[in-house]
């Protein structure tokens, strides 16, 4: 896979996209990350790459010119470009496993009050947000979107049916998870996770992933139980 990401921060990278499974991922020729300064497409020496907006009002947008210039260079015939966008989709687990199964990604990330309307309709492909919050600019989002996919990736991790399991993979919370001592202040380890019988393990797992999730994320459940029931 091949991810460039369109900033105007280019030297935050490769951040904590260098580290860990990421950065193993990288290194072993399974993705290349790309960090690409929106700068070196300005008209003039400066580095301009913001104007006004028509219409007035408080902050500055993304020149249309420039930018759309920019990801014509970038994009290929399999990509897909992304907007970090508090207006955006929310971007979820299955939006990671969608994403991870294409070739290209060209991820912009929004700075300033937003993009001109124009090159979001002409060069956008979907706008995601990662939350109901509002972040200094696009790149932490961006961050947190190719580390979400890069390790959906076939080889990324150590064991690839681990991620199988991890929360909002199935659509619930993870389950609890438990390692030695068999007692930690007092607290002994559950049990059934001693007792070597595996289909009473899997049916604990599945009854505290539903708890949990019950619990902590109705909005999940909802959905869960939806989707179970055939809605």
């Amino acid at each position: 896979m091949k991810i460039d990401i369109l900033t105007l921060f280019p030297e935050i990278y490769p951040g904590a996209l260098g580290s860990s499974i990421v950065g193993r991922a990288v290194r072993n020729g399974l993705v290349d990350i790309r960090a690409v300064d929106l700068r070196d497409y300005a008209h003039d020496r400066r580095g301009t790459v913001d104007d006004r907006p028509y219409g007035g009002g408080p902050g500055m947008l993304m020149n249309a010119e420039i930018l759309s210039e920019a990801i014509d260079d970038l994009r290929g015939p399999d990509t897909l470009v992304i907007l970090t966008s508090p207006r955006g989709k929310r971007f979820e687990q299955r939006e990671a496993e969608k994403l991870s199964r294409e070739k290209s990604l060209l991820f912009v990330c929004g700075h300033y009050e937003g993009v001109d309307q124009r090159v979001i309709d002409s060069r956008i492909d979907v706008e995601y947000s990662i939350g109901d919050f509002v972040l200094t600019s696009g790149n932490l989002a961006a961050m947190v979107m190719t580390d979400a996919v890069v390790r959906l990736l076939p080889g990324a991790l150590g064991d690839d049916e681990s991620s199988g399991e991890e929360s909002f993979s199935t659509g619930l919370l993870e389950y609890p998870q438990y390692t030695r001592p068999p007692v930690f202040e007092g607290v002994p380890v559950p049990e059934v996770l001693l007792s070597g019988d595996h289909q009473k393990i899997a049916r604990w797992r599945q009854a505290e992933a539903e708890r949990i999730t019950r619990e902590r994320r109705p909005d999940c459940w909802e959905r869960f139980l939806k989707e179970k029931n055939g809605g």
